[in-house]
Formats: C-alpha cells, structure tokens, sequence
C-alpha cells in the first residue's frame, strides 16, 4: 500500500545545511508526521568535488541517521542522497550507492547554471548503467536559469520529476508544476525541508493545493521502483 511519501529533505543533523542538531532534526520529522508524512526519504547533498568518496560520504550520512535512529516521530525513513550533477558524475565509484535505500530511485540535482548537454548526458549514463529510475529535483527551481526550449529538454529525461511543496505557494512555479503533472506520467512531491521556519515541511499546504490523485501518483513512485 503507497504512502504520504517525503522524497526529498535534509533532516539529518550536521551532515549538510539542512538539520543543524537532533533536536531541530526530531522537530522535522515531528512536524511532517502532523502533516500525514508516513514514509520519508531522507536526501542529504552530495557534491562529488567535496566528498573524498562516496564510500566516506556513506559513513558520514550513516552516523549522522544512527543520532536520531529510533526517535523519530516517523520510523519508515530510508537513506538517499541529492546528487549535483557534475562532469564525470556517472562514471564516479559506487555512484549506484546513493540510491534510495530500497529502492532504484537517484535524487540528481542539476547546477543552478545555464543548461548544457553534458547534463543531459550523465543522466543518461547514470541511468543506462546502473539500471536506476533518475529523480530530478525541485525541477520548478530551474525556471529563472533555463530557457523554454530547455526546460523542454530537462523534461524529455525519461526521469520523476520532483516538485518542491513550496511550489504551490507561487503562482508561475505552480503553473509550471501543473505543466509537469498534466503531461507526466512520472512525478513526486518532496518537500527539500532544511528546517522548522524558512525551510520547512509544507505537507500542510500541498495537500491544499493538489488533488488527492496527484498526491497518490507521487506516492506510488516507491513501490513501483522498489527493489
């Protein structure tokens, strides 16, 4: 049976600049549990020219959850990562590693920069390689950096494309995010929560703005590419 999926946030503490402690961590968690969070994956970021490894970054993200393992207001919480794409990204070390925890789904997260084909490219790699299902983050976010043309190419990448709750606060992210949901078959909603205040769950007011069938969509992405 799906679940009130979160498929993307930074609830874990001190690994990034999401979480800044336990305490504002089990506050996340708490306030996205109120909002009917039944299932969270939890996305730290991921920045391949900064981390020594992916093997180093997974020790890191494991005894960041292990601070808050078992006092959780929400116990389904399954470990992922938000991958920037970079050059040479898909042919990275055990890249296939930061998948979502029992799943084929990888969190990417495209640079806020002008669109390149490169970019297109590792997708493609990363998803012909390793057999995964790419999820493409907060995909309203690229609307001030990319033309029409390509953003019509980001959302030809066979990928799930992520919409931020937030989205539906702004009339022209939330005209886009409709775009998205009319013509796609394959998306998810995540809320990219870094905190209790300026960044915070949203579940509240998806569940305003979008229909109850859209929200099963999202929730149905687990299983249907579960491992």
């Amino acid at each position: 049976m799906a679940l009130l999926t979160e498929y993307h946030c930074h609830i874990l503490p001190g690994i990034d600049d999401g979480s800044d402690s336990v305490k504002t961590s089990l506050q996340m968690v708490e306030m996205m549990k109120n909002q009917g969070v039944q299932r969270i994956c939890a996305t730290p970021h991921f920045y391949a020219h900064r981390e020594k490894s992916v093997t180093e970054y997974l020790k890191k993200r494991q005894a960041a959850f292990e601070q808050i393992q078992g006092q959780t207001a929400v116990t389904d919480i399954h470990l992922g990562a938000e991958i920037a794409i970079e050059h040479g990204i898909s042919e990275l070390p055990d890249i296939e590693k930061l998948a979502i925890q029992g799943t084929r789904i990888i969190l990417l997260e495209f640079p806020y920069r002008p669109y390149e084909k490169w970019m297109s490219e590792e997708i493609y790699n990363i998803a012909a390689e390793f057999k995964l299902k790419v999820m493409l983050a907060h995909v309203h976010r690229y609307l001030p950096y990319y033309s029409k043309e390509e953003l019509e190419t980001v959302l030809h990448c066979n990928a799930i494309y992520q919409i931020n709750n937030e989205a539906f606060a702004s009339w022209k992210e939330k005209r886009f995010a409709k775009k998205v949901m009319a013509e796609h078959t394959h998306f998810a909603f995540g809320s990219d929560a870094h905190n209790t205040s300026s960044r915070k769950p949203n579940w509240d007011l998806l569940q305003k703005k979008v229909k109850g069938p859209d929200i099963a969509v999202s929730d149905s992405m687990f299983e249907k590419y579960s491992i």
